[in-house]
């Protein structure tokens, strides 16, 4: 058994040494039948394939693009929900030597048209029901619906050998959410996330592993998680997009063993009790979540709708890559809001001239780190400190055993009467109530205070909780300057494209009723 297990090690050591396009992540050592997607984006019309399907379809893409007489370096983009042509397409375009460019289809179309122009995009591939958010003038090729025959044609079947890049070669650009305005377009390297590939797979996921995905595609969380399972000759259960009750029975359903989330759609997950009581969901051996903060009250109740499941909570950023923290060196478990252990010399916390303080803001440095925004020399040198580590924006603190735990972003802090608040701070201690699912508190301006808090509250069912409550609970269990002086009651918080929740549409909300 022993010598088994190290001939495993040796040919995975093998496979990963001799990666070098993020495109062409095939472990052609492994059993290539074995299913590596299943497809659910054709509403009652799974569609399965193997790793072998995958691979082929992903040489198809990028020798249709060759017949396309475009150029290594050209920017390809993708405007479309999450589906088996979404993912051959974003590799076949790495694997010829091009860029993939993924869009957020959520975003308005004048957004959508800067992107393409600041990206330089040469060619779109859309799905039938974002065809009409291509700009005009583009060239573009709708994947394969209601009849047509556009995608199929465009794929040229037959072998085709994968464009090896340099080694500081840009693989994909992805945009950020543009909450603090325009979309920032960050280049990352085929080199850098074959490193983030790597250290994924240092932990040995076990090969029966099958992942759901309901994660958009064109943000970090659902691309790396699909990678990872490629190149780990793992299975993926693909959604479209997310929602509550179709995640629920795809996991019965598909037998999946590993939930990718965020917080919030954990948080409606296990709203779902009248479905959650009916459904077999036994099969969950790991909760994985990242991009926003967990509470202790969201863990207890993932716990107890899957309790044979680990829960972790992850980090990441577009610009520095998802692998940031990891095991503690003494084999500490991780706390169950902490974001994990420092990876050394790759994270480190800066508070001032303190370059390992134990609170301040998280600077990153590691081989997924972009090399700067996309014709943005100021902003870039802004991300940046002195010493070339990338700021993340993020404020941690790191507790008794080194492990990090997120209070806020720099720029979601406001003050209120000369105190700083942080909103996932108040968010957490008003989520210790028992009544309270999910809170958000966002800023409202005041002539006197600058700022005061105003929060947004999911209460759970049967909570007889009044705003008179909450704010008494506030005082009694925080500094009186964080209590939220208005409280809104709402059945579910608003999300953006990338699950996470939409603050942004919440402070619009918050102002607009301070002025009536």
């Amino acid at each position: 058994m022993l010598g088994n297990l190290n001939n495993e090690i040796l040919i995975k050591s093998y496979f990963m040494n001799n990666l070098f396009n993020l495109g062409d992540l095939v472990d052609r050592t492994a059993d290539p039948s074995k299913l590596a997607l299943v497809d659910l984006s054709r509403s009652g019309e799974p569609r399965e394939y193997t790793h072998q399907n995958i691979d082929e379809m992903a040489m198809a893409v990028a020798r249709g693009l060759d017949k396309l007489r475009l150029e290594s370096g050209d920017k390809i983009a993708i405007l479309a929900a999450n589906s088996l042509e979404f993912l051959i397409t974003y590799l076949g375009i790495m694997r010829a030597g091009m860029v993939a460019v993924p869009i957020n289809h959520k975003f308005p179309i004048e957004t959508i048209e800067f992107i393409l122009s600041d990206a330089d995009c040469k060619l779109i591939f859309a799905d039938d029901a974002r065809r009409h958010q291509i700009p005009v003038g583009y060239k573009f090729i709708v994947f394969d619906t209601n009849g047509s025959n556009e995608f199929c044609d465009f794929l040229d079947y037959g072998h085709y050998e994968t464009i090896r890049p340099a080694d500081d070669e840009v693989a994909m650009f992805l945009y950020t959410s543009g909450s603090t305005g325009r979309p920032k377009g960050v280049p990352l390297t085929h080199k850098g996330h074959l490193w983030v590939i790597e250290m994924r797979l240092k932990q040995k996921p076990e090969s029966d592993h099958r992942m759901l995905v309901a994660a958009p595609l064109y943000h970090m969380n659902g691309l790396a998680i699909c990678k990872v399972a490629f190149a780990g000759h793992l299975g993926i259960v693909l959604l479209p997009q997310f929602d509550a009750k179709e995640y629920i029975s795809a996991i019965e359903k598909y037998k999946v063993t590993w939930l990718t989330s965020v917080a919030a759609m954990m948080a409606m997950v296990v709203r779902e009790g009248d479905l959650l009581s009916t459904t077999n969901l036994s099969s969950v051996r790991i909760v994985r979540m990242g991009s926003a903060p967990v509470s202790e009250q969201l863990v207890r109740d993932i716990k107890r709708t899957l309790p044979n499941a680990k829960i972790t909570n992850g980090y990441g950023t577009t610009e520095a890559g998802p692998v940031v923290y990891g095991q503690h060196p003494e084999g500490l478990a991780q706390p169950n809001i902490s974001v994990g252990y420092p990876i050394a010399n790759i994270a480190r916390l800066v508070d001032g001239n303190n370059v390992n303080a134990q609170y301040g803001e998280l600077h990153c440095k590691n081989p997924a780190v972009m090399p700067g925004y996309n014709k943005l020399p100021e902003k870039t040198k802004e991300a940046f400190s002195e010493d070339g580590w990338y700021k993340t924006g993020d404020i941690m603190r790191s507790d008794e055993n080194g492990f990090h735990y997120f209070v806020g972003r720099v720029d979601d802090m406001f003050n209120c009467g000369g105190e700083n608040i942080y909103p996932s701070e108040v968010e957490k201690m008003l989520e210790r109530h028992s009544e309270i699912e999910q809170a958000c508190v966002v800023p409202v301006t005041d002539q006197i205070k600058g700022f005061k808090p105003v929060a947004f509250v999911v209460t759970r069912e049967g909570s007889n909780l009044s705003e008179d409550g909450i704010k008494q609970y506030a005082l009694a269990n925080g500094p009186a300057y964080q209590h939220p002086r208005v409280v809104s009651f709402v059945e579910k918080l608003p999300l953006t494209g990338t699950n996470k929740i939409d603050r942004k549409s919440l402070v619009a909300r918050a102002e607009s009723a301070m002025k009536r």
